[in-house]
């Protein structure tokens, strides 16, 4: 029966094997090569030369169609609208690849690909208004930049986050800690539903697996995994976005704070971290920064200097080509009427202010105009 299985089934039934960790599957694949239907046909003496597997893992692993049905799994994903992605299918998140025990595969639900560069943006559950309010704001940030949000679902900081990235209409991406059938918490239903229809939600763990102090640890090393980098906007000294942050440095990936008040105790790992090397983060324009720095090109419209025609862009000294109606038109505004704040393009050219404030930032960011001192704006060129 095992020569039966495809490669994504087989990698489901392994995924499925209650008790085998990612790091003894990976040692499992390192010895049997690629294929894991060699791994499921191979016998118990064979499957007990692999370091860290015991009897009883090989026992399971070499009869395992007597603990788990292959075709009532299927039934079940496909009832709940759950695809299951292996590890060596396009569509799993690349960067998750390159991690020390990456999961051999993911379940999934939502339309969104991961194509898009991804930034985790994770907190404390108890968080503050305050937080709330940053990690909403770099949401939306990063969501108009075109950049996936990454987070776990969970109260405070990660729901402000979801939401943030939701309503700037970006992409984001919920990572769970438990079965994607079970919503935890509960209270989060709605924003569940919504990442369900317009972005996704994954888990290394079957349907029916209830989250525990366990899984959540599992669930942190994909979030900073899969990301380019981790931004932790409130989080005590002991919290769960510490573990994600120490994660992420192991990890080799970008890990920023975003710093709070001195005598607020969710501002304390944030602060810790910073002092303990995280770069310190005020806006999305420092993490743009710092990742083009360090080599990492997000490819967004006009940070690059030219055209893909190589025309003139607005990093150039002449007017840019490749601005997009509302940028179009705050621009000409500010070449026409020197300094201006926010309010008075908003108010002048009738456009919502969150919509002015996304639209310069953006076009600071392609080099277009300048933000002064005072708060107010100068067009370049």
């Amino acid at each position: 029966m095992t020569t039966e299985l495809t490669r994504a089934q087989a990698t489901l039934v392994l995924n499925g094997l209650s008790g085998i960790g990612p790091v003894t599957l990976r040692r499992l694949f390192d010895c049997f090569g690629d294929d894991p239907r060699v791994i499921l046909g191979a016998g118990v003496s064979a499957l007990r030369q692999v370091p860290g597997v015991g009897p009883e893992t090989a026992r399971l692993l070499a009869n395992w169609s007597e603990h788990f049905d292959l075709g009532k799994e299927e039934e079940k994903l496909a009832k709940g609208g759950v695809s299951f992605i292996p590890a060596e299918s396009a569509e799993y998140p690349p960067l998750l690849r390159e991690i020390y025990d990456p999961p051999i595969g993911l379940y999934k639900k939502g339309p969104l690909e991961f194509s898009r560069k991804t930034v985790a943006i994770v907190g404390s559950r108890h968080t503050t208004l305050y937080g709330q309010g940053v990690a909403r704001r770099l949401a939306g940030d990063l969501a108009r930049l075109g950049i996936c949000v990454a987070s776990g679902l969970a109260r405070g900081i990660d729901t402000a986050a979801h939401e943030g990235a939701l309503e700037a209409g970006g992409p984001t991406v919920a990572v769970l800690g438990c079965g994607l059938d079970i919503i935890y918490p509960p209270e989060n239903i709605e924003l569940y539903r919504r990442l369900e229809n317009s972005g996704a939600i994954l888990s290394e763990f079957r349907l029916g697996t209830r989250a525990t102090k366990n899984t959540f640890p599992m669930r942190n090393r994909l979030l900073s995994g899969m990301s380019l980098a981790v931004i932790v906007v409130e989080s005590d000294e002991h919290g769960g976005s510490m573990i994600t942050a120490r994660m992420a440095a192991e990890q080799n990936r970008q890990v920023f704070a975003v710093p709070g008040r001195i005598d607020q105790p969710s501002s304390r790992g944030c602060h810790q971290l910073i002092r303990d090397g995280a770069t310190l983060l005020t806006c999305v324009e420092d993490l743009l920064e710092e990742l083009q720095f360090s080599g990492e090109q997000l490819s967004i419209p006009g940070l690059d200097g030219e055209g893909s025609a190589g025309q003139k862009t607005a990093a150039s000294s002449g007017p840019p080509v490749d601005l997009s109606g509302d940028e179009a038109r705050i621009y000409g505004y500010l070449r026409e009427g020197g300094l201006c704040a926010p309010d008075t393009i908003a108010e002048s050219l009738d456009l919502p202010m969150p919509s002015v404030a996304a639209t310069l930032m953006m076009l600071e960011l392609k080099k277009c105009v300048v933000k002064r001192a005072d708060g107010t704006f100068e067009a370049r060129g």
